[in-house]
């Protein structure tokens, strides 16, 4: 008998639907439907500024909508390799290399570096990306419990490969905490491992003028450090970039399969980042609001009894509810409220944990945090009823 190939989808869909992780898609309209943004990534509100607005529109006239090739072939224009050295420069690195998009930017540093004969240590709360990057490295790859600098250095220890990779998140997406940097540089330079950091949720708002993580660690400019970033965050754009010490940039301009083969980064959206790093030397204090906000944000939830993971390092703030459903519901009544907030379900989050994502914005004002503060107090209501039921 002939089955039919799409059974399995809908059945594994009614799945789904029955333990509330169903999805959609849901298109926004330019003003996000009236709702106050505290779903995105854009950090410092940048992305519909008309500064980078007209960095991209100037871009594309001189270059045309998209970059025409991978960025070995006829992808990489003058604009391409001013951004390559304007984030090294701005982050401290020696060398920077773009790409098309963050994903892409952790598959070519975790493939390009490791391989076989390379082991790579990684953070067990590591974004997606890090993760499908580990699995094509081709590398033994060893997941260490969340921000255990011990479980690393004995990784390290134990390793009969002659290299390592030590991979992290800077600010981890969902909780948003930050990563033990110098810890971890001191055990990969004690094993002579090179200490690889994603900087996406970092760049922009960590540190002296949003200069991320590594740079407010003291690590900025280490040769056995390498950043991966995201461009579509806090710099409102779109990309991503590896940044490192020349060798790193050359080897993965050799090898690294998500660029060589990839199509390069679309020069509107190199435009656009160029005025971002243009906008954040002239407003330094931006990445300071966004973090003061976040911070102000955790304490109203903290305040309502809803948890939450402490003080945030960056700009995300979760609000953990447990089952999806809870989750959903607090969704919808933040959305009755006037705020679009994010749902984070399984396997996004472990089960158990599925949270409300509040991100902070440097451009809300007292209007919007009141918004928020009534929507979250209406999300404590529901949970206590909840659980009394």
């Amino acid at each position: 008998m002939t089955r039919d190939p799409l059974d399995r989808l809908r059945a594994a869909a009614v799945r789904r639907e029955q333990a509330g992780l169903r999805r959609s898609l849901r298109p926004r309209t330019a003003d996000h439907d009236g709702l106050i943004d505290l779903a995105s990534n854009d950090y410092l509100g940048l992305s519909r500024d008309p500064r980078l607005v007209e960095g991209a529109v100037a871009a594309a006239r001189a270059w045309g909508t998209g970059s025409t090739g991978s960025r070995l072939v006829t992808g990489t224009t003058r604009l391409h390799a001013e951004l390559d050295e304007r984030l090294a420069a701005f982050t401290g690195c020696a060398a920077g290399l773009v790409f098309s998009s963050g994903f892409m930017a952790n598959l070519g540093a975790v493939a390009g570096l490791g391989g076989p004969g390379v082991l790579v240590v990684s953070d067990q709360v590591n974004h997606a990306s890090i993760i499908d990057a580990c699995r094509l490295s081709r590398s033994r790859v060893v997941v260490v419990p969340h921000r255990d600098v011990g479980a690393v250095e004995a990784a390290l220890a134990d390793r009969e490969e002659e290299h390592a990779l030590v991979v992290t998140d800077a600010v981890f997406s969902v909780d948003g905490d930050l990563a033990p940097l110098p810890e971890l540089h001191r055990a990969a330079r004690a094993h002579g491992a090179l200490l690889v950091v994603d900087e996406a949720h970092a760049l922009g708002v960590v540190g002296d003028g949003g200069r991320g993580a590594v740079h407010a660690a003291g690590l900025a400019g280490e040769p056995d450090v390498v950043l991966t970033l995201t461009l579509s965050k806090s710099l409102g754009a779109q990309g991503g970039a590896v940044l490192g010490a020349p060798e790193v940039v050359e080897t993965l301009v050799d090898t690294g399969r998500s660029m060589i083969f990839d199509t390069g980064l679309a020069p509107p959206a190199v435009g656009a980042v160029l005025a971002a790093l243009d906008v954040l030397a002239d407003e330094p204090d931006l990445p300071a609001r966004a973090r003061g906000l976040a911070r102000r944000i955790a304490a109203t939830a903290a305040g309502l009894g809803l948890e939450t993971t402490g003080e945030p390092a960056a700009a995300v703030v979760p609000v953990v509810l447990g089952e999806p459903q809870a989750a959903v519901r607090a969704q919808e009544i933040c959305a009755r409220h006037g705020a679009r907030v994010g749902c984070f379900r399984p396997p996004s989050v472990p089960k158990g944990r599925a949270c409300l994502r509040v991100t902070a914005r440097a451009t809300l004002d007292e209007n919007d945090l009141a918004t928020l503060e009534r929507a979250l107090k209406d999300v404590a209501v529901s949970a206590t009823r909840t659980l009394h039921t």
